[in-house]
């Protein structure tokens, strides 16, 4: 039995296992090979493949965190096929989900099943991956797809071993970590620079897939065999011994070679394997080699570089630094943009070109072929050569799923972002595989200069334009907190196949639920409690430049960046069943649409670095730092019933009575919504000056170690307050909404907010007549 055979044969029964459950006619005239699954599964204990496990619906993985404050409750996954193209985020439930429905739409799938299709491993994977990510087999928390995938993976490794199947009794755990991702993402200045970072993080998707594609191949190992990719990362079970020692060595220095030529040594490839004992994959032990592999990882990425020491030391010629990048190794540069642009290098002048190919690639062919024939076509999207060793590879882009007919021969076929079961039955389309990719983007028409039609993605300029008030481009950057410790310890039984589950999870929200959540926030968001929101316009003007395995960054208009903030927390909090351990921190900055790109990236950056400092489970914003909670806000709650607000505060301020609003977006909204326009400049000045002089009094009251900073923060304003609301219009006081405005505003509880409050307001009643001024400074 081949490697292929060996993953073939296991998601063969799973898929029989979806036919079962469907229908007892679904997949009747089918069977596995006789003598599976392997002795792999039997030595790992993974799960019993057996008549005494059923398929349930999926308890969420999220449950079975435990790292601080307990596990969380108890969710079921939705019973629902993954969709086509763009899946709504699938929100855990309380209630067990009914499974007739669902049934019927595995039954109608099945029905049509060829012996072809039988043979198909992609088409498989698919189907198993479609329907039974929301099924469990045996342990209640892991779906019957990384269950079935990490068997395969198992026993593929087994089958590939010098040894008899019997005589295993250890097989190697790779990982992979390309870092330096930031350094070649971000450190770019240029006309232009959105289109180039994107493409960027694209071009580094590609590579790190290229070194999964290399290993499968010089280990002769199926696509089932890689455990996880996202995030700059990989994990994959293979064979132990010198021979997938000897290649993983032999493949990290050929990478490396060529990231150090290529990049200028800012990216590079992390690569090694620990030996895992069979019996440990099922088990709570696995944990400790999970952690093993990660310390190589973290060692190598301390020496990087270390085996190219003279090459990295020998004397160059420098020449001209590249205007977008800096670098100053290449002779002879060139505009960016053919005859116009600033004089670039030709990794950035790649970048470029292929920033404005990006939008609508729906598929690529990896090819060991070139061909240039289709450079001009419609559907073509361009070509990228990587050139890892002596025989490159190029990267064929697409902007349909369909077929198109070039001189080369695809090997294989990257779908992204799509789960369309009849593609990967296409007779036509080889080797399928998904790629999932966080690459939501609002595109725009333009007209090229050959005067042909073409889609780009919006530009910063476009992005400050389409803003509310001050006209600003908006950045943001968010990620999982402590997502090592949920890995290392959170977990009580870390399985192999938990952890693929936890990895899984955590990759699709940001690679593919975002995609859904800002493409389509009606049916992901707006439609669903007790989601909170200022407005319930979408969210359409947006471009990811990366959404990986845990963290995100994101421009758009800066009204919009903040809005999709909110937004993002609160859908991972629910997609997560509210689990107190498991948070997001984040950071935002907003400038002018001609602003460094590199140094907006820098200051979201330090917005967010600010919220872990805080705390976690913080937003940096407006250079305040909260809590989720005191931005989202309350209304109508007594401060007891607020958790943000503790037993000591209270007794300290003495007011339990019910707070009208709490926070800060209860009242933008209120003042935004309720008012409209009525509220005056001369209010948000006069309540910015006294956040600005109480925040100045506190200062100096805690660097002379004043008894009386509390009095300050949450007393001393009030009579400044008084003076701002008597000087409103006596038409805006008359109105039912001011009222609970002015009760709020005096209370102490939201003392800390004015500054927030009034900046957020201030921004959106800006009148554009600024527009043309740049900087952080006059965007606050």
């Amino acid at each position: 039995m081949t490697t292929l055979d060996s993953a073939l044969a296991i998601f063969q029964q799973a898929a029989k296992l979806l036919g079962d459950y469907a229908s007892p006619a679904a997949l009747k005239n089918f069977a596995s090979p006789a003598g599976t699954p392997s002795i792999a599964q039997a030595k790992a204990s993974l799960a019993a493949w057996s008549s005494a496990a059923e398929l349930k619906p999926l308890r969420s993985i999220f449950d079975s965190i435990h790292l601080f404050q307990g596990p969380g409750g108890q969710h079921y996954q939705p019973l629902e096929a993954i969709a086509n193209d763009t899946p709504p985020i699938p929100y855990p439930v309380e209630a067990l989900p009914d499974t007739a429905q669902f049934k019927e739409s595995i039954g109608a799938e099945l029905k049509d099943f060829t012996a072809d299709d039988w043979q198909n491993l992609s088409l498989l994977s698919l189907i198993v991956e479609k329907f039974g990510s929301c099924l469990s087999y045996g342990d209640a928390d892991v779906s019957l797809f990384d269950l079935a995938k990490s068997t395969a993976a198992i026993a593929t490794a087994v089958e590939a071993s010098a040894s008899p199947a019997e005589e295993v009794e250890t097989i190697s755990l790779i990982g992979g970590d390309l870092s330096g991702v930031q350094d070649f993402i971000y450190t770019i200045a240029s006309d232009g620079a959105l289109k180039s970072l994107r493409a960027r993080s694209f071009y580094l998707e590609l590579v790190a897939e290229e070194v999964v594609q290399q290993l499968l191949e010089r280990l002769q190992l199926p696509r089932t065999s890689l455990i996880y990719t996202g995030a700059s990362k990989l994990y994959m079970i293979a064979p132990a011994g010198e021979g997938t020692q000897e290649a993983i060595a032999e493949l990290r220095n050929q990478v490396n070679g060529w990231l150090r030529e290529e990049f200028q040594g800012k990216v590079f490839l992390g690569l090694d394997q620990v030996e895992v004992k069979l019996d440990a994959f099922g088990q709570e032990c696995f944990a400790h080699d999970w952690a093993a592999i990660n310390k190589k990882l973290s060692a190598q990425k301390q020496r990087k570089f270390d085996s190219q020491i003279e090459e990295l030391l020998a004397l160059r010629p420098a020449h001209e630094p590249c205007k977008v990048c800096h670098r100053d190794d290449v002779a002879k540069l060139k505009p960016l943009d053919g005859e116009d642009g600033v004089d670039a290098c030709p990794t950035c002048r790649r970048m470029f070109q292929l920033g404005g190919q990006l939008p609508n690639i729906d598929s690529i062919w990896r090819s060991h072929q070139s061909s240039r024939s289709g450079e001009d076509d419609e559907e073509s999207g361009g070509e990228l050569k990587i050139e890892i060793g002596d025989d490159p590879v190029y990267y064929h882009l697409f902007k349909a799923a369909k077929v198109i007919q070039l001189e080369v021969q695809a090997e294989t076929t990257f779908l992204i972002n799509s789960w369309d079961i009849q593609l990967y039955k296409s007779t036509k389309v080889r080797n399928p595989v998904l790629l999932p990719l966080g690459n939501y983007g609002q595109r725009v028409t333009v007209q090229d200069k050959r005067g042909r039609d073409r889609e780009q993605f919006l530009q910063a300029a476009e992005m400050a334009a389409r803003s509310q008030g001050i006209q600003r481009v908006g950045h943001l950057r968010m990620d999982v907190d402590r997502l090592g410790q949920l890995f290392a310890r959170g977990l009580a039984c870390p399985s192999l196949p938990r952890i693929a589950s936890l990895s899984r999870q955590m990759s699709y929200f940001f690679k593919v639920y975002l995609n859904s959540l800002a493409a389509h926030r009606d049916r992901n968001f707006l439609s669903h409690e007790p989601f909170q929101s200022l407005t319930a316009g979408d969210r359409k003007d947006l471009l990811f430049i990366y959404a990986g395995g845990d963290d995100l960054f994101v421009s758009g208009p800066w009204n919009q960046i903040v809005e999709f903030s909110f937004d993002v927390y609160q859908s991972f909090r629910a997609f997560t069943g509210w689990h107190a351990d498991i948070t997001l921190s984040a950071g935002v900055s907003f400038n002018g649409p001609k602003y460094p790109l590199y140094q907006s990236a820098a200051d979201a950056g330090r917005a967010e670095e600010s919220a872990k400092n805080e705390g976690r489970d913080r937003l940096g914003l407006f250079d305040q730092v909260f809590t989720w909670e005191e931005w989202l806000g309350h209304r109508d709650r007594a401060a007891s019933e607020i958790p943000v607000i503790d037993d000591k505060l209270q007794n300290y301020i003495g007011d339990d009575s019910e707070l009208a609003l709490f926070g800060v977006m209860p009242f933008v909204q209120q003042l935004k919504d309720d008012l409209g326009t009525q509220y005056s400049r001369s209010f948000i000045r006069n309540l910015l000056s006294t956040a600005q002089l109480q925040e100045q009094w506190v200062k100096q009251a805690e660097e002379e170690k004043s008894t009386q900073v509390k009095a300050i923060r949450y007393f001393l304003h009030l009579p400044r307050v008084a003076y701002t609301l008597a000087r409103v219009p006596m038409a805006v006081k008359k109105t039912e909404g001011f009222t609970k405005v002015r009760t709020a505003l005096k209370s102490p509880y939201n003392a800390p907010y004015f500054r927030a409050i009034a900046t957020w307001l201030d921004l959106l009643n800006r009148s554009t007549a600024n527009k043309e001024t740049n900087g952080q400074e006059d965007a606050r």
